[in-house]
């Protein structure tokens, strides 16, 4: 997709501060933090939703939890953190390009959902 957000990024069209990348994957700061470590994981290929992902999709998906960690530890949250992925309009995705949001920090993120 050309004129989506995050493929322009992954194209370098658009600056981001990544914190990790490699082959398949890149995280960056988000744009407005809700906590004080609060990063996007996406894959460079680009997958729609979560609810467009095919069987091919597997491995990169996998990637993105696999250095979650590592990315959480790295920018400040060695002691947990939370990961989120939005799907379509009823789950909030407010860019069509699958990303995984990394929030943490020192304190506890909180409740899951609103009670």
């Amino acid at each position: 997709m050309q004129e989506c957000l995050f493929c322009r990024i992954v194209r370098g069209e658009i600056p981001a501060a990544k914190v990790y990348e490699d082959d398949e994957v890149l995280a960056f700061r988000d744009i407005q933090p809700q906590r004080p470590v609060h990063v996007l994981v996406i894959p460079k290929k680009h997958i729609t939703s979560l609810a467009e992902a095919t069987e091919a999709d597997a491995v990169v998906l996998g990637r993105m939890l696999v250095v979650a960690n590592r990315i959480a530890v790295d920018q400040g949250s060695p002691d947990g953190f939370r990961s989120i992925i939005n799907t379509g309009r009823v789950g909030g995705q407010e860019v069509m390009h699958v990303h995984m949001h990394i929030v943490g920090g020192q304190e506890p993120v909180g409740p899951m959902l609103k009670r």
